[in-house]
């Protein structure tokens, strides 16, 4: 089993779609964190939504804030936007997913990021499945 850890600036758009994404797909045989460097008050209310047209509810999930110890379970570090901000664990894998902030965009603009990040899970968690980290 793996922990796949994802991580953004406001940990309310595409780090909770990734994470919600990989608990569904992974069905308990990895475990998902996310985080953010500057966590917001709560998920952005167009990412609820295009991730509702799923079937997934992460209307009651609350951002918070990336730190050492959380980089530290983690086997894989899933990077989407924040820079020089994420520290740095050695041993740890370190993977950058270069995605559109879904913040203010119209829905089909957050809708391609959620189903881009859902290709990029899946591919995540079949490489995971194979033991390779």
């Amino acid at each position: 089993m793996a922990t796949a850890l994802f991580v953004c600036l406001h940990n309310a758009g595409r780090s909770q779609m990734s994470a919600a994404m990989f608990e569904r797909a992974a069905a308990g045989r990895h475990d998902a964190l996310s985080a953010g460097t500057t966590p917001a008050e709560r998920v952005h209310p167009e990412v609820v939504e295009v991730m509702r047209e799923l079937g997934i509810d992460v209307s009651e999930r609350v951002p918070r804030k990336l730190t050492r110890e959380l980089a530290e379970r983690a086997d894989v570090v899933v990077t989407m936007g924040c820079g020089d901000e994420c520290p740095y664990v050695p041993g740890k894998r370190y993977v950058d997913w270069d995605l559109e902030d879904p913040k203010g965009r119209p829905l089909g603009a957050v809708r391609a990021t959620r189903d881009e990040i859902a290709g990029r899970v899946e591919a995540l968690v079949a490489e995971l499945d194979g033991g390779n980290l």
